[in-house]
């Protein structure tokens, strides 16, 4: 009797979009986002049943319900603790985490920085839209000083957080920025996020068009887009500028912007090395706020990655060791200690 195995079938986009109604505000920029999540999924080559989304709380971590995978609308700023928790227990699934700017660097930042650095072999992806949205509008840890809001009407007198270089002293091992109006560039950060074994951070500039409509625009139209950004691209320069005539140099530790002419070619400019972690510190700072005459353009791209022994490989690692050694054990006598009392 001949029996017939059929492969099964390849998976497209329109297989990880959900049933359910996609509810954001129309023209938000999670629309894009979702887009690419679930245009690039496929290409993984994960079955659908392997892959979770969590999420916390914000207009992003509705997020689950338009993956058609596993999933989980959780609690405030604890999306990375209950992430965690997960690859403890299941390191064979491919976790994302949907946070934002909010959620992820203010209630929940002490959780972020802490799986970071344990290196779970996860994905963070942070939607920074400098604003609380879901809760119409209130000033966020990455809003610029001054901001006037329904909680500020006089200006927030707060720093703001820089979200990279955050992560960078947390000691992430892979660390990027990307936004919503680059579709083709946030499908490849997606994808690299997706290909480091450990833990990755993908801060994403998303634009809040009811709250803060054009946080972003300068590095994201047509028109100052070439001047404001500089592509980071692994062992190659760091050139700008419409007709690409403008360079990034390092003068000492300093980085000057240079016209790219008779006194300087390409090859005087800084070359960018993903391994590079002093460099990818005075990267994460190049965050000049672009209203200031002089200031440099913003980088977008992998600023750094590293390997280094994810949690849950050293946790198993562990386990199997105390096994080895003192038998598979007893709960009944684990939870029972070494002090009982026998009451008669």
């Amino acid at each position: 009797m001949s029996t017939t195995t059929i492969a099964p079938q390849a998976l497209t986009a329109k297989d990880f979009a959900t049933d359910q109604e996609v509810r954001w505000c129309p023209g938000c920029g999670d629309y894009s986002i979702l887009k690419q999540v679930q245009t690039i999924m496929p290409g993984l080559n994960i079955p659908r049943e392997n892959i979770v989304i969590i999420s916390g709380i914000g207009c992003s971590s509705r997020f689950p319900y338009y993956m058609n995978t596993y999933g989980m609308h959780s609690i405030h700023g604890r999306a990375t603790a209950i992430a965690s928790g997960l690859k403890a227990s299941r390191p064979e699934l491919s976790i994302w985490v949907v946070t934002g700017d909010g959620d992820g660097l203010s209630i929940g930042g002490n959780h972020t920085i802490h799986l970071l650095r344990r290196n779970f072999d996860l994905n963070i992806m942070l939607f920074n839209n400098q604003i609380y949205g879901l809760t119409k509008g209130q000033y966020s840890p990455t809003s610029e000083e001054n901001k006037v809001t329904k909680s500020t009407p006089m200006g927030s007198i707060d720093h703001p957080f820089n979200p990279l270089a955050l992560a960078l002293g947390a000691d992430a091992t892979f660390i990027a920025r990307s936004m919503d109006r680059d579709p083709k560039h946030l499908q490849e950060m997606l994808k690299r996020s997706h290909a480091h074994k450990g833990a990755s951070f993908l801060e994403i500039y998303q634009n809040c068009n009811i709250f803060n409509d054009g946080a972003f625009e300068i590095f994201t139209e047509k028109g100052t887009r070439p001047t404001e950004t500089v592509m980071l691209e692994q062992g190659q320069p760091l050139i700008f500028g419409a007709q690409k005539d403008k360079g990034i140099r390092l003068d000492g530790l300093k980085p000057v912007v240079v016209t790219l002419g008779e006194q300087y070619s390409a090859s005087d400019l800084w070359i960018h090395d993903e391994k590079d972690f002093y460099k990818a510190q005075l990267l994460t700072r190049i965050f000049d706020d672009p209203r200031i005459e002089g200031h440099l353009p913003r980088p977008f791209g992998v600023f750094y990655q590293t390997s280094r022994p994810t949690y849950e490989e050293g946790m198993s690692r562990q386990i199997e060791d105390a096994i080895a050694k003192r038998g598979p054990g007893d709960l009944d006598k684990l939870l029972a200690g070494n002090e009982t009392w026998t009451i008669r």
